[in-house]
């Protein structure tokens, strides 16, 4: 069963792309599809390329993927409470990526493991260092699953929901230190979220995934403002908003829910549940154009795929494999 398909894209250094969908759509798949921790089995990669500076990571043996895991990639994973070890001290977790990784001594990783603490905003680190994760509050949690991910320096930083179950401040607080630690690293972040928000403050560019595929990709600015794909418009119409006393919330509209049962579709996974192109027209988001539609020079490169919009990828596939 395909859990993840044709899901292509790419992030250049320092800076930030945004992969948001809801719950179930592959989006943590895809990470750790790429920091290959997929159990296989049940999990199989059938195909495509994982290509990083040039390496394909999936043509790499374990061995050597273990040394580009933790070091020039790192990962912040869902939940700290169930990713850190409760049986060990954060310090010593956090001094064990820089043991195994840079052949540093017991005395030189507990100096750089607690300098890190001091870097990602942990106060008082020296105790912090000795401290087991049940003992720390959620945000610090954060704040040491950060400092692991960082403490080699990565080129690549995947965060997978790094604000989930935080606060508002201490979400501001995380956000605020991934855009500083960036600046001074120079690294490409890979932010995993369902907090648009969250995706309009810190992201260059988002893409849009929807049952195992990107289905909308393109500028932050650009796709927020006028989304080209009726699921994109959908998520957008369903973010929390204040309401006038009497008037009702807009709620997610009914063709992009996901279906009670869903048979797999040729052209497109949302074609059960999107609108004919004439109703999506008069939908949330008859600003945009019309897929084909030529762009302005310098403008990025926005193709949905969506089988109800006449030139789009999922539309041109269908009528090429009908051919």
């Amino acid at each position: 069963m395909p859990v993840v398909e044709a899901v292509s894209f790419s992030i250049a250094a320092g800076r930030t792309l945004g992969l948001v969908g809801e719950s179930g759509c592959g989006k943590s798949v895809t990470a750790l599809a790429m920091m290959r921790l997929l159990p296989m089995p049940p999990a199989r990669i059938d195909g495509g390329r994982i290509w990083f500076d040039g390496v394909d990571l999936l043509a790499l043996a374990t061995p050597a993927m273990r040394q580009v895991r933790g070091d020039r990639i790192g990962m912040i994973f869902q939940e700290p409470m169930t990713s850190l070890n409760p049986t060990l001290t954060v310090g010593y977790q956090i001094a064990e990526v820089l043991r195994l990784h840079r052949g540093l001594g017991a005395v030189a990783a507990r100096e750089r493991s607690i300098e890190m603490l001091r870097l990602v905003g942990v106060g008082a680190p020296e105790r912090r260092f000795e401290q087991y994760p049940h003992q720390l509050s959620g945000g610090l949690r954060q704040r040491v699953m950060i400092a692991i991910a960082l403490v080699c320096h990565p080129d690549l930083l995947i965060a997978d929901e790094p604000t989930t179950a935080l606060d508002v401040t201490i979400q501001a607080q995380i956000l605020d230190l991934l855009r500083r630690l960036q600046r001074e690293m120079g690294m490409a972040i890979l932010l995993i979220t369902h907090d648009l928000g969250v995706v309009a403050e810190l992201c260059d560019e988002v893409a849009v995934m929807y049952a195992g595929r990107i289905v909308e990709q393109g500028a932050t600015a650009a796709l927020l403002a006028a989304p080209r794909h009726p699921y994109t418009a959908g998520l957008l119409a369903s973010s929390p908003r204040r309401t006038p006393r009497g008037r009702s919330c807009r709620r997610f509209p009914a063709w992009c829910r996901r279906p009670a049962s869903a048979a797999p579709a040729a052209a497109s996974p949302s074609a059960a549940r999107a609108p004919s192109s004439a109703a999506a027209a008069s939908g949330p988001s008859s600003s945009r154009s019309a897929p084909g539609t030529p762009r302005p020079a310098g403008t990025p490169r926005r193709e949905p795929r969506c089988s109800s919009w006449p030139g789009s990828r999922s539309t041109i596939a269908a009528a090429t494999a009908a051919a």
